[in-house]
């Protein structure tokens, strides 16, 4: 009960740390403070998912399982990837960054947000399959996350502060339905 609770509350606080900022940034453009906080956001992100995956575990089944372990890696690599992205790579010079994913750094980027995507992907059709999360954000979390990872290297637009928002708000509101006051789980 306990992890859950934690669970849940990292995910309503990685939420924020996603929609906050990406409405802020579709007024001010990216800054540092704004970066900051999405960079160290992403720390929230496996107890988030640990806490859905528990809240569905027994309807979830085998596929549930699989898609929640794909998407703890991804979301272990896109961790690091979002937090050099947004606390990194924002300090250096347009120059040098290019300069660092011609070389091997920008392959591993793309992977990392390749296994990301894919475990997102897998992780959403598996809410959507268990139906004990409402569908609403069951699709945003899916959707909206895949999309953030596709649009991360790209400049920031209102679009992308869209997404941001879209994204925490269905990250919010999953790890609310996930409270244990909702529904207790047995960890066996």
């Amino acid at each position: 009960m306990w992890l859950q609770r934690f669970g849940a509350c990292c995910g309503v606080l990685l939420g924020l740390t996603i929609a906050v900022p990406g409405a802020v940034e579709a007024f001010t453009g990216e800054t540092a403070a704004t970066g900051l906080v999405l960079g160290l956001g992403t720390a929230l992100a496996a107890p988030a998912a640990t806490a859905l995956y528990l809240h569905q575990r027994e309807k979830a089944g085998r596929f549930g399982a699989a898609a929640y372990a794909v998407h703890l890696l991804g979301l272990g690599l896109f961790t690091g990837v979002a937090f050099a992205l947004n606390v990194v790579l924002f300090y250096l010079d347009p120059a040098a960054v290019a300069a660092l994913k011609a070389g091997p750094t920008g392959p591993a980027l793309l992977g990392c947000a390749g296994v990301f995507v894919l475990g997102t992907l897998l992780f959403g059709v598996s809410l959507l399959r268990a139906g004990v999360f409402p569908r609403l954000p069951s699709a945003g979390y899916g959707l909206a996350l895949t999309l953030l990872a596709a649009l991360a290297p790209l400049d920031d637009t209102p679009w992308t502060s869209l997404v941001h928002v879209v994204a925490g708000a269905s990250v919010t509101w999953l790890s609310l339905v996930a409270l244990p006051a909702a529904r207790a789980v047995q960890v066996a």
